[in-house]
């Protein structure tokens, strides 16, 4: 699980930057459907949740991207979200630095202590 979420992390960093380093936070206004904080980090945290699993699957390349996909638009409809206003959300929080170091600073917590919680002796196996 550690590998393949912090190579998502990685990859959503360098997007981030990307889009800060291009744009001043004055030039994306806030979309209609902006995603609360709270919301996002749950979001966030689903989504490297299932990319660990998809991930854990050992699928074929392209299996895995498709059963993400699928699993993708199921976190998306349980969320009550639709994927652009993810994405619009994600860029908007992006071009405010801080908001997504402070959203991914609650995903990287949560995400550790679901894995401390893992590892200690006693506990019952991860829900899938």
């Amino acid at each position: 699980m550690k590998r393949y979420s912090f190579r998502l992390l990685g990859w959503l960093s360098a997007l981030s930057l990307l889009v800060a380093a291009c744009q001043k936070p004055e030039e994306v206004p806030v979309p209609q459907q902006l995603i609360p904080r709270d919301k996002m980090v749950s979001l966030l945290i689903e989504m490297h949740l299932l990319e660990a699993r998809t991930d854990a699957a050992a699928l074929p390349t392209d299996s895995a991207r498709a059963l993400f996909r699928q699993q993708q638009k199921n976190v998306y409809w349980r969320y009550e979200v639709s994927d652009s206003a993810f994405v619009q959300s994600y860029r908007y929080y992006a071009t405010h630095e801080k908001d997504l170091d402070d959203i991914y600073a609650t995903v990287v917590d949560s995400l550790s202590l679901r894995e401390a919680r893992q590892q200690e002796p006693g506990s019952p196996p991860p829900h899938r």
